[in-house]
Order: C-alpha cells, then structure tokens, then sequence
C-alpha cells in the first residue's frame, strides 16, 4: 500500500491537472470484448509471413482485416466496445524463441506491424466498429521498448540501464519489467515520444487506451497523459497487475477512469470454478464504498495474462458449466465487463501462451461450446436490457453466516428499477428461506418472480416477511422486483 500512495504523490498537480473540471469519460453500460490479433482471424493471407500455426510461440496470421470481417460475430455476442492488444510495428527478431504476436516487443509505436496490416486497415476497422456501434480501446505500451528494437541501440540516453536501476529508490519505475529496455519517462524526448504517440492514435479515431503496465512507469509522466486523455475525451484503462480495491481507487483518484479489479477475478475464480465458498467474493465487493467510480472499473473472469477460468477445472464439461455460472454472475456486478475472446465458449488453455490458442467460430463448435456461447450472448442482452443491471448501485445484502459461503445476494438498483440476485454456490439443487428483515431487504408479497436468464430453473418469492429462493446448483441468477 505504501508503495501505491508514494507512486499516486507523484502524479501531484499532474494527477490534479486530469480531473481539472473537465468532463468524465465513461464507459459504465458497455460491455468489452479482447482480442489479440494475431490469434483471432487470418483475414489477409498476404500478410503471413513466418507464420507456423503449430508453434504456440509464433505469428499465426490473423490480423486487422480479420477482426474487420468477424465484428458482426462480436456485435451478435453483445459486445458494445473491442479492446485490441497493441498492434504497434514489432521487432523484426525473436526473442527467447518468441515472436512478437502479442504486440508488446514494439520497435516503432507509429506504425502497424505488416503482420496486422496497415495503417489504413486499423482506419477501416475503427470506421466499421463505430459504423457498427462498438467503441474500439488499443492497448497502449509506454514502459518499454521490444529487446531488439533499433531505439534502443540508437538512443541510448532514452533508457534506464543497470546504474539507474541500481540508485533507484523506485524499482518499480526505473528497473526492466521482465528484462525490456526501461523507458525513462522524465527525459524531454521520451515524454514528448510518448505523449505524441498517444496523439496519433487519438488521430486514428479510438475511444479509449487501455495502458499496460502502469505499475512500471513513472508517475509524473503518467499524470501529463491522463490529463492529454481527459481533455480529449479518451476512457483511460490501467493495468496495475494483482490490484486489489485500494490499488484501484487511488489511481481512479489519481486520473485514470478504471483499472482491473484482479482481486476480484481471483475470489471469483476461487469461488465460482474451486468451490471455495462465496464469502471471498462477497468482502472484495463490500469494499466498493471506497471505490470514486465503481461503475468504471474493468470485471474480467480471464485475460492473455492468466490461465483460462474454464482451465480451473480438470474435467472440460465440468470447467464448462462453471463457465455459464461465471459469465451470468460477471454480468449481475457493477462496473465494465471484459470478455476475453473465447471464453464466451470456454476455451480452455494454461500458463502463456497455451492461453493464447486461436479463436475457433461457429463451424469449428461442440454443442457444448454452442451452449456456453449461448448462455454468454444471453447474459449480455439480459443486463443490456435492464438499466439496473448495467448501471445500477450495488448493495450487499447481509447473507446469514450459516449461508455465507454458498449463497450471495445483492440489489442493483437505477431510475426505481431494482433487481435481486442470487449467486448460488451449493452443489444441489436447493431452496432458502431467509428472513427479509435480516437481510436488510424490503420487497412486498406477491407471485413467484422468474429468472431473467433463459434457459435457467431459478425462482424467488416474497410472503409472510420471508424472501423464498429456490435456485440451480452453482448458477447466478437474476429477479426483477416491482
């Protein structure tokens, strides 16, 4: 903690500078799909050069003219925003037998890597995604150059070698992330470099950033962007790699519109897909009280970074239904859903790159996948529809401890509207009885109530001053209340 309050002093005035009275931009209501390129869809065979499908450490062609063609796959998904991993010109080199693809080893932050395309085709994707009613967020890197890039033979000056790493009092900032030449954003060039990549790819027309490693950069600096970004109007997204609450909303604080809540991610892996009890999840969210923006922050079951949430499970089928139990309860919290693509079919894979496996569509399906893509595309339309779910306050309801573990129950409220939901960890097929004064909980008698989610048995009731649930083992569930 010490270090994030030492790191958010010295946005100082820089970090106040960024919410300077300038208007908030605002991404509470989408919902974020992740692609990584290369990994998607080869749309422009053209492009593939040293391409190898069977090495999971090389180019595999797909490309931006790829995820031009497949946004009608995304929008069916229900996806309202794509966010793409960076797809900078790369070295041109390996490194550690690796290529590139990911789009983190950048050798010029000005222009597309021939592998994605052009210039011209990440014009033509943002003009369709818009033209489709998708925001598009790029991945920005502003804390390292790729091992072998030129800069780093040609502009020494622009980074921190092993003296400065060595004197530092900030690691963090001014030492290699995993061994990539560390950028020292205080010198004038480096600033102006950055901050004038950041201009350019406004120029291109996204509508969001979302910054790689922030916990590695230097703060000053940091301040100077976010300011940049507000005043144009640019969501800003961090990745503070394990933050938990407090990390997040000092950098909310600080500038930036969200961050990832991994602490989250972990206690709903924990919970949704170990069995682990409920109760993990349930004290990550009474903390969102400390939280400026709660319906900013980025909810994620899965990214690039981490295993698959359906590899938590040895048996495939098994790791699946958690999959549908984890897509519905990501769709009943406040804040930005991301999906990372394939998990809407829960894709299995573990430790990078097995996590990176391409994205196989419709006619490479199991019915199984089928059905967990289903499942997805429902939960999304179900909180797109409903005004609370998407937008709504969230409050806790207090659960009897006896429950605790298996059963949560939270409100999401906006504009009069109000929904209940019951995330339900038990093994069977069970009903509750809970008295409605001790769950802090007022709701007048009246017909059973159904589930909004299709294709699920779940169903709630309020008489004699009781709250009646009856619900599908491992699922969450979702009631409208009058």
């Amino acid at each position: 903690m010490r270090k994030t309050i030492l790191l958010g002093l010295l946005l100082g005035a820089a970090g106040a500078a960024a919410q300077g009275g300038l208007p908030l931009s605002s991404f509470e209501g989408q919902v974020m799909y992740q692609v990584m390129p290369d990994r998607f869809f080869d749309g422009n065979a053209a492009n593939n050069a040293g391409v190898n499908k069977a090495d999971p450490r090389a180019w595999h062609g797909g490309d931006l003219a790829g995820l031009t063609q497949k946004l009608p796959y995304i929008k069916r998904l229900g996806a309202t925003a794509v966010w793409l991993t960076p797809v900078y010109q790369q070295q041109t080199q390996n490194s550690f037998d690796t290529s590139p693809y990911h789009g983190y080893w950048p050798a010029d932050f000005r222009k597309v890597d021939p592998h994605f395309g052009t210039l011209a085709d990440f014009g033509g994707l943002v003009q369709a995604a818009q033209g489709a009613g998708m925001r598009v967020v790029l991945d920005q890197v502003i804390n390292h150059y790729g091992y072998l890039a030129p800069a780093v033979r040609e502009h020494p000056a622009w980074f921190n070698g092993k003296a400065e790493c060595d004197a530092s009092r900030q690691k963090d900032s001014d030492c290699p992330l995993a061994g990539l030449p560390d950028l020292k954003q205080g010198n004038p060039e480096v600033r102006d470099l950055l901050l004038g990549n950041a201009q350019f790819w406004r120029d291109q027309g996204v509508q969001g950033f979302r910054y790689d490693a922030i916990k590695n950069v230097d703060g000053m600096f940091l301040g100077d962007l976010l300011a940049d970004d507000r005043a144009a109007g640019i969501w800003t997204l961090g990745e503070w790699y394990n933050a938990d609450t407090g990390t997040v909303a000092e950098w909310q604080r600080r500038g930036f519109d969200s961050l990832f809540l991994f602490s989250l991610q972990a206690a709903m892996k924990g919970s949704i897909m170990s069995g682990q009890g409920l109760d993990s999840v349930a004290a990550v969210l009474s903390r969102q009280g400390e939280l400026p923006r709660p319906g900013e922050v980025a909810l994620f079951l899965d990214n690039h970074d981490v295993p698959r949430f359906a590899q938590g499970s040895l048996f495939e089928d098994v790791g699946q239904a958690r999959t549908k139990y984890g897509l519905r309860a990501l769709m009943t919290l406040r804040g930005v859903p991301v999906i990372w693509q394939g998990t809407e079919i829960a894709m299995r894979g573990g430790a990078d790159p097995d996590n990176r496996r391409d994205m196989r569509f419709e006619e490479k399906w199991t019915p199984q996948e089928k059905s967990v893509f289903g499942v997805a595309q429902n939960a999304i339309a179900v909180r797109q529809a409903n005004a609370a779910l998407s937008r709504g306050t969230l409050a806790l309801l207090r659960t009897p401890q006896s429950l605790a573990d298996r059963l949560l129950l939270f409100t999401r409220e906006h504009d009069g509207q109000r929904v209940l939901v019951a995330w339900h960890g038990g093994k069977e097929r069970r009903s509750y009885s809970v008295r409605l004064s001790s769950l802090g909980l007022s709701a007048a008698p009246g017909a059973v109530i159904p589930t909004l989610f299709a294709g699920q048995n779940a169903k709630i009731r309020v008489s004699n001053g009781f709250l009646h649930l009856s619900l599908p083992p491992e699922d969450a569930a979702a009631f409208k209340l009058d």
